[in-house]
């Protein structure tokens, strides 16, 4: 007897088979008795599954009753996903949980070879899964009959909409038969989504799928603030770190994506790269290396990476921070899937702080704010893999023994575990060594002022001051000094004291014992990047003076600005009668400008003198 009482036999046997013990709360929520063959609204976060759930849904209406499917012919389910990738691996899906009954699936993607489609539709298909455009393509064609049609779903609905689809989607929903059921699916309910949901469906039950809280809960969401500079450098020690069977690497460009890929190539991670301008078979390939483990590392849009589903994925890092709270939401759901425990990174320079707080806030997410892992955590991170290594445990076999003898005598077990030590730390690329910056973790009644976080440390100790010739005039920052004055000067963030910023100077604070190899560093010319000048101050800078230069006396002052009483004595003016007033003939100049002509600029013929002998000459004829 199964234990999926609700669900249609040979369904619940497949799922049997397939190792379920218990269905999701959005898999329960659609077998409710409320929805029976309604049209449906479900929100539920990505990674619940959904794609069990609406084909547990819709089995009841596409079987009519019976346990098996017969002889295909025209389709009568529809399932529309927003990308190449997504429709793939629903189909995956629907093809193990339909496979006791015998159904027929095809697919119909962009990228793929329209005519092998169009072959599949011709023998016949119980189910299609396709991508907007492409469907409406086989539509238009008359490839694809819609007349049997008993229901349609639309899965990520949200990002379909988004991607521009909506007209395709019109269209297909248009040339449905009106009385089949439609599910909707996706991860939020926007206005457009209900707007669509209100001319498209009739009386649509509205699910919000619970469960999502624990979801976030296995996701540990880290916001890690990092210089500028240090921002790849940060992403290679997060990898190192955690070691993730899978990682995703989000990206906002395509451009981004490939320099990436090629700077992990170099630093000996093995990588894949997921963008718009791959081909289909380009990107299949590069997601069955994620699967099958020749590859750890997947650099990829947020497109690109729209529904892919990889098993072992324990790490997702944002390279660059996404536009919207729904896309962190989505990026993120891509790990801590099915209960198991994810890590979902977010890479912060100095200067977009403000927004991941907003970011983060909208999402409802709390994350933890660190500084990314340094190079000594990475490689004592390796050290406790190392003795945490299975191999280390295992007897000795009699096979070995002898060899192992051999190579003790030989070269001493000091010698052979430093062997063993290099091997393996050869095996993986070197940490980077980061700029130190401050971890920053907001207040949650008042937000700390951008040079707060910097530049206040009164119990510095001994100290020399030294000036810089920027200021605020020049839009200098604490979150840009800090970076540039360790870089150049070769020390960390502790040797750095307080920052005290002027319109045109900036006093920064530096460790007594720390001075001379500062100036050192920086050459003779005393010079940072940029031309900017640094000089040793004696004692406490007199911020009182400090940058503050008086005025010109003899300075005119903005002509935009003078007052009546200064133009009358200074710069008295003719009145405006006199500007105009016209001269006598006697007094007239023979080149005089001839007086304006009308609105086309041309001058008119004078019979008397005759036409000018240059046409774009304005002067009277002598």
């Amino acid at each position: 007897m199964s234990s999926f009482e609700t669900i249609v036999p040979a369904l619940a046997e497949a799922l049997e088979k397939r190792g379920y013990a218990a269905l999701t709360p959005v898999q329960k929520a659609v077998l409710g008795p409320e929805l029976g063959d309604a049209d449906a609204l479900v929100s539920a976060q990505t990674g619940s599954g959904k794609t069990v759930a609406f084909g547990l849904a819709v089995a009841p209406t596409l079987l009519g009753g019976a346990t098996r499917f017969a002889d295909a012919g025209a389709p009568l389910g529809l399932v529309v996903a927003p990308t190449r990738e997504l429709a793939l691996q629903v189909r995956r899906e629907l093809e193990w949980l339909y496979e006791l009954t015998g159904a027929q699936i095809a697919s119909c993607v962009g990228g793929m070879d329209m005519r092998t489609e169009r072959r599949a539709l011709e023998r016949g298909a119980h189910i299609v899964v396709g991508t907007p455009g492409r469907l409406r393509d086989h539509i238009t064609r008359g490839a694809l009959d819609m007349s049997a049609l008993k229901a349609v779903v639309l899965d990520e609905a949200d990002e379909m909409l988004d991607l521009g689809f909506r007209e395709d989607l019109e269209f297909i929903l248009d040339a449905a038969p009106a009385g089949r059921r439609t599910l909707m699916f996706s991860a939020t309910v926007p206005r457009s989504i209900a707007t669509l949901a209100q001319g498209y469906q009739r009386n649509a039950v509205r699910i919000s799928a619970g469960g999502e809280e624990k979801q976030h809960l296995d996701i540990e969401y880290r916001a890690l603030n990092v210089a500028q500079a240090d921002r790849e450098n940060a992403i290679i020690n997060v990898l190192r770190y955690y070691e993730a069977r899978n990682a995703l690497v989000f990206c906002n460009t395509r451009a981004a994506v490939n320099h990436l890929t090629a700077r992990f190539n170099n630093r000996n991670f093995s990588v894949v790269a997921l963008s718009g301008e791959l081909s289909q078979s380009e990107r299949s390939h590069a997601l069955q290396a994620m699967r099958d483990g020749r590859a750890k590392v997947c650099i990829a849009t947020d497109v690109a990476a729209r529904g892919i589903d990889l098993p072992n994925l324990e790490l997702v890092v944002h390279a660059d921070l996404p536009s919207n709270p729904e896309t962190l939401l989505h990026r993120s759901g891509r790990t801590g899937r099915a209960g198991r425990k994810g890590v979902s990174a977010l890479i912060v320079p100095g200067n977009t702080r403000r927004r991941t707080e907003r970011l983060l806030q909208n999402a409802g997410i709390k994350a933890t704010w660190a500084s990314p892992p340094s190079a000594d955590e990475v490689l004592r991170r390796d050290d406790e893999r190392i003795l945490a290594d299975p191999a280390l445990g295992e007897p000795v076999g009699e096979e070995e023994r002898g060899f192992i003898d051999t190579l003790l005598k030989q070269r001493g077990a000091e010698q052979v575990a430093a062997a063993f030590v290099r091997l393996c730390r050869a095996s993986r690329s070197a940490p980077e060594d980061l700029l130190e910056v401050a971890a920053f973790a907001p207040s949650p009644d008042r937000p700390a002022r951008r040079e707060e976080t910097a530049s206040r440390r009164d119990d510095f100790g001994d100290s020399v001051w030294f000036s810089l010739s920027v200021g605020r005039r020049q839009n200098a920052e604490p979150r840009w000094l800090i970076p540039m004055l360790c870089r150049t000067g070769g020390m960390s963030k502790r040797e750095i004291g307080a920052i005290k910023m002027q319109p045109e100077e900036t006093f920064v604070q530096i460790a007594a014992d720390w001075a001379d190899r500062f100036l050192e560093a920086i050459g003779p010319e005393r010079k940072l990047q940029g031309n900017i000048v640094v000089k040793r101050i004696d004692g406490t800078p007199d911020l009182s003076r400090a940058g503050y230069q008086q005025p010109k006396p003899d300075k005119k002052p903005h002509r935009g600005k003078r007052s009546f009483d200064h133009d009358q004595a200074h710069s008295p003016r003719k009145p405006k009668f006199e500007k105009h007033a016209p001269a006598s003939a006697s007094e007239r100049p023979a080149t005089e400008a001839k007086p304006w002509a009308g609105k086309t600029g041309k001058a008119k013929f004078d019979k008397a003198a005759g036409p000018a002998k240059h046409k774009k000459s304005k002067k009277r004829p002598a």
